[in-house]
C-alpha cells in the first residue's frame, strides 16, 4: 500500500471515529480527465477531509512555508502536494497546476488562498480562475460545511461542475472565471 493510500485510509479512520461525517455528490467528480476541485478553507483539516473520501488522488495546492519544515517537507511531497507562495503571484506554482491537469490529475485548490477567520466564504483569488481557462478540467465547487467539534456533524458537498465554456471561447478574464466558480461553491453553502 502506498503512503498516499495509507494515509487516505488514516484520515478516514479518523474523521469516522471522531466525527460524524456526511460526504455527499462523490458522483459530480469524474472518474477519468483533469479536475480542478475547488473548496472553502475553514480548518487546517480541510484537505486531508476533502480529499480523502474520493476515489481519486486528489493534489492540493499547498503554502510553500510547509514545504521548508524538515519534517512536514517530505511527508507533504509524498502525499502529492505542491508549493505556491501566497501574496505574490507565483509562476512556478501556476506552472506546476497546469502540467497536473495536462497529466488528467485531479487538484485541489482553495480559491480564498487562506482559512476563513469568519466562516464566511471569502474573496476568490484569480489564480483559481487562471487555471479553469487555461485548461480543460472539470470544475467542481466543494464545501465543508459545520464546525470541526469533537462528535459533531460536519459535511463535505461536492457540487455539480461549473460550467465556464463560454468564458472559455470569449477569452473571458480570471476574475469572470473565478466569480462563476466562487458563486459554485456559495451556492452549495446556501443550500445545505
Amino acid at each position: 500500500m502506498t503512503l498516499f493510500r495509507f494515509g487516505k485510509f488514516v484520515c478516514r479512520t479518523y474523521f469516522r471515529l471522531f466525527y460524524k461525517v456526511e460526504i455527499i455528490g462523490k458522483e459530480n467528480i469524474p472518474n477519468d480527465g483533469s479536475v480542478l476541485l475547488c473548496s472553502n478553507h475553514i480548518h487546517l483539516l480541510d484537505p486531508p477531509l476533502v480529499g480523502s473520501f474520493l476515489k481519486r488522488s486528489v493534489r492540493f495546492m499547498a503554502k510553500a512555508e510547509l514545504f521548508e519544515v524538515p519534517i512536514l517537507k517530505g511527508l507533504v511531497k509524498r502525499l502529492g502536494a505542491f508549493p505556491i507562495r501566497r501574496g505574490v503571484s507565483d509562476r512556478q506554482a501556476l506552472r506546476t497546476g497546469l502540467k497536473l491537469l495536462k497529466e488528467q490529475e485531479v487538484i485541489g485548490v482553495f480559491p480564498e488562498g487562506t482559512r476563513s477567520k469568519t466562516g464566511q466564504l471569502g474573496k476568490g483569488l484569480t489564480g483559481v480562475g487562471f487555471f479553469a481557462l487555461r485548461s480543460e478540467a472539470s470544475i467542481v465547487p466543494c464545501a465543508v460545511i459545520g464546525h470541526y467539534k469533537l462528535f459533531k456533524p460536519i459535511k463535505v458537498v461536492y457540487g455539480p461542475p461549473v460550467n465556464i465554456d463560454q468564458l472559455r471561447q470569449e477569452k473571458g478574464s480570471a476574475e469572470e472565471a473565478t466569480k462563476a466558480i466562487m458563486d459554485g461553491i456559495q451556492n452549495i453553502l446556501d443550500n445545505h
